[in-house]
């Protein structure tokens, strides 16, 4: 039997990490038990309404005051989910400490999944280039060399988690 997968952030600020790779993955925060969000109701920071109505974030702000979460706890978790059902799940913890060394796991984020040469590359650099935009940190940059490397661009998350656009 197979299981799911949910991926583990240790984070600083899960909101705001939780909304950095909703933008990068095209996914979505879920809404909190008994809540019917409407479709498409994650909208991007840009553009946000700050109503329960439309905005999962302020439902789970609504539903947290509702059960008695104190204010200053509110923001100690956070998820992002596939809208698609088919990724990973992504779960973001509040911890204290701070990121130390690289991390031992990362993500590869697959930008340009059949491109080759320079129109990989050229994909991979448009894709930084946006992730950069959204508080990303572009790192290294690796040239292919075919045939085991088609090349890719390492960046790090807005709380230093490293990453690769593959």
């Amino acid at each position: 039997m197979s299981r799911h997968l949910q991926v583990t952030f240790d984070a600083h600020d899960p909101r705001a990490l939780s909304s950095f790779w909703r933008d990068v993955m095209g996914y979505v925060h879920p809404g909190p038990p008994g809540v019917d969000l409407p479709e498409g109701a994650d909208p991007s920071p840009s553009s946000r309404l700050r109503s329960n109505r439309g905005d999962p974030m302020a439902a789970w702000d609504d539903f947290l005051a509702r059960i008695g979460v104190p204010e200053d706890q509110r923001n100690s978790h956070s998820a992002i989910e596939d809208p698609d059902g088919h990724g990973p799940r992504l779960f973001f913890q509040r911890v204290p400490e701070d990121k130390v060394a690289k991390n031992r796991v990362h993500l590869d984020v697959r930008a340009a999944p059949g491109l080759h040469g320079d129109e990989r590359m050229a994909a991979l650099e448009a894709e930084c280039g946006r992730l950069v935009a959204l508080g990303a940190k572009r790192v290294h940059r690796e040239e292919p060399a075919p045939p085991m490397n088609n090349g890719f661009i390492v960046l790090t998350d807005p709380e230093g988690n490293e990453f690769c656009l593959d």
